[in-house]
């Protein structure tokens, strides 16, 4: 959440730094602004609350601002209202120090209090200003902005990826991160800082990745690396190797929609590599037969759609493992004090691997011991790094805030990995393994066929984009796939929506459905579809209008009892929710296309959670 961009060059800097916001709009759009130093006009500081084409109207694309030194920042609001005074960036008192900041500072009450009384006086209601104005403190003291830097770090408590630049130092920005992500661009025209490579990967691909506690000063001839002890640090460089057009709609209305239909070709990318002469390879995953049958105990730690992810690998992995798996909310693992030593596995997923609760999820998780495996998206991500083994979905980069071919990428690899522990534990039959693996490699070309009825899908919606509260059921595998399409559903259309375990709606839920009611009906989980044809009869019979998705050779008894019926290819059991899930993606799609929502930023929500 938020956004960073800085760049320190030979071009003009604020026409580039609203170029990369753009492209980091996802992350946060309740405000938007930029500072730029120049010779002649000094810091200039131009800021708005709304989206970002509110910033550029006012400095008419950047050119209003001279100077080839400045930082930009879109804001996902945490402390005090968006509007213009708490929008970034933030300047010291005497306007020197201009402050972007990403994160949240804990203690920021004990300083705040601290320089008021000597004096300060505060502008805002933000965590961020506090920074700038211990800074303007520090400098005072020292005169050194470096060192002043290296003090405050060590007076802050809390997550934080800062940009500062002074009007004392014309060509240089100072960085510094904790437990936020950011990032170093290494230019042919200037070097660069940002949240995400989307930035600036229309400028560079030669990335490196800070490290907690890291501070950096970039000019525009070179980028210098400290760690917490100001001892120079050499940086491994990255290089990005997907083309800028993955970053771009490319004439698409949306980027979920562009991202929608991208799964088959995502899919493909994260199957075919690791299935290689029938077997499943992971060339990343080190792990033995020996070390995998000492887990007694399996651990799936996520947030939001990754958690979904998990609930439908954790039917998977018992069925196929006959392990004992449980599935935890990041935010509440660490404080459960979660039952973990040498002999468990935890398995991490995240698209950005710098999702906050679940990097310290693992954290607590390594601490006690714990095997941990990641499964990220990001490459170089602070998860991907600090996890003993990491396997990345190679999704591509994902705009949209409301996953869809994120969610996708890590839902096959999950079953992949399934798979290959349940080879090396020796707890699958050859005739199951190959046909599953079967069904994995078909899996892309049964995608782009459900993508070929959206129109289906899109006339649903017109159906359905009316009503105020829409519940999903299903069992088993389709219960914990209904849990990713209520989130889809209510995430960009702003209907209430939940999932329930379709056994359950006896035991309370029912009361809820009255006539009119729409209800989401998964019969896709051939094994129980029997089952799931009996809980559409009830709903129906206290009025419900039943929307159902099921499989193609289901169809026929489910259109006896539903009012209207999506049906997918058959396939694997294991595999069923890949191809289950698009339909409900659309679904959620064209609602909130019906109900005039702006889908690839819904309100209060940004791409990645990088604060508790």
């Amino acid at each position: 959440m938020c956004g960073i961009i800085g760049y320190a060059g030979r071009e003009q800097a604020a026409p580039i730094l609203l170029d990369g916001l753009e492209r980091m709009e996802y992350r946060g759009y309740d405000s938007a602004g930029v500072a730029v130093r120049s010779e002649t006009a000094g810091l200039q500081v131009k800021k708005t609350k709304g989206r970002l084409q509110a910033l550029a109207d006012m400095t008419h694309g950047g050119a209003d601002l001279e100077g080839t030194l400045g930082i930009g920042h879109t804001r996902w609001a945490t402390h005090g209202e968006p509007n213009d005074i708490n929008a970034h960036p933030h300047v010291s008192e005497n306007g020197r120090i201009a402050l972007v900041h990403n994160g949240i500072i804990e203690n920021y009450l004990e300083l705040k209090e601290h320089l008021q009384r000597q004096g300060v006086t505060f502008v805002s209601d933000t965590d961020s200003e506090v920074v700038a104005q211990l800074l303007e403190f520090h400098y005072n003291e020292c005169g050194s902005m470096l060192e002043a830097v290296g003090r405050c770090l060590r007076r802050i408590e809390g997550s934080y990826a800062f940009g500062i630049i002074c009007s004392d130092y014309p060509n240089a920005l100072i960085a510094a991160r904790k437990d936020s992500p950011l990032i170093l661009g290494y230019g042919e025209h200037g070097n660069f800082i940002a949240s995400d490579v989307t930035a600036i990967i229309k400028y560079t691909r030669d990335v490196a990745y800070m490290d907690d506690g890291e501070i950096a000063v970039i000019t525009p001839e070179s980028i210098d690396v400290f760690d917490d002890e100001m001892s120079p640090v050499e940086k491994a460089h990255s290089v990005v190797d997907w083309d800028v057009s993955a970053a771009e709609k490319g004439g698409y209305p949306h980027f979920m929609f562009k991202e929608i239909l991208e799964q088959p070709e995502a899919v493909r990318k994260t199957i075919s590599p690791r299935i290689r002469e029938g077997r499943v390879v992971l060339d990343d995953l080190h792990l033995t037969a020996e070390e995998a049958r000492r887990f007694s105990r399996i651990f799936i730690i996520a947030c939001g759609s990754s958690y979904h992810v998990g609930m439908i690998s954790k039917y998977n992995w018992e069925r196929l493992l006959r392990r004992p798996v449980e599935v935890c909310l990041a935010s509440e693992f660490r404080y459960s004090d979660p039952l973990v030593d040498e002999d468990t596995l935890v398995i991490v997923i995240s698209q950005s691997g710098e999702t906050l609760d679940t990097m310290a999820a693992m954290r607590e998780a390594k601490r006690r011991g714990g095997r941990t495996l990641a499964i990220v998206n990001v490459v170089g991500s602070s998860i991907a790094r600090e996890a003993d083994d990491v396997l990345y979905t190679w999704a591509g980069p994902e705009i949209a805030v409301a996953t869809t071919k994120a969610y996708s990428t890590q839902l096959v690899l999950m079953d992949l990995v399934g798979l290959y522990l349940a080879d090396l534990l020796g707890t699958v039959a050859r005739e199951e393994y190959d046909a599953i693996l079967a069904a994995a490699e078909a899996l892309p070309e049964q995608m782009r066929q459900v993508l070929e009825h959206v129109e289906k899908l899109q006339y649903f919606a017109s159906r359905y984009f009316n009503h105020d509260s829409i519940f999903f059921i299903g069992r088993n595998l389709d219960y914990a796939l209904g849990m990713e399409g209520s989130l889809k559903l209510k995430e960009i259309s702003y209907i209430h929506s939940e999932a329930y375990a379709s056994g359950e709606l006896k035991h309370g839920t029912i009361s809820l459905i009255e006539p009119g009611t729409l209800v989401v009906a998964l019969g896709l989980y051939t094994a129980l579809f029997d089952k799931a044809m009996s809980n559409v009869v009830e709903v129906k019979a206290r009025g419900a209008e039943v929307l159902a998705v099921t499989t193609e050779s289901c169809r026929e008894r489910m259109e006896k009892n539903a009012d209207s019926v999506v049906a997918v290819p058959d396939t694997h059991p294991i595999l069923q929710p890949s191809l289950g899930v698009i339909p409900l993606q659309l679904f959620a799609y064209y609602v909130a296309l019906q109900r005039g929502c702006d889908i690839d930023k819904p309100r209060n929500l940004a791409k990645s959670v990088t604060v508790e």
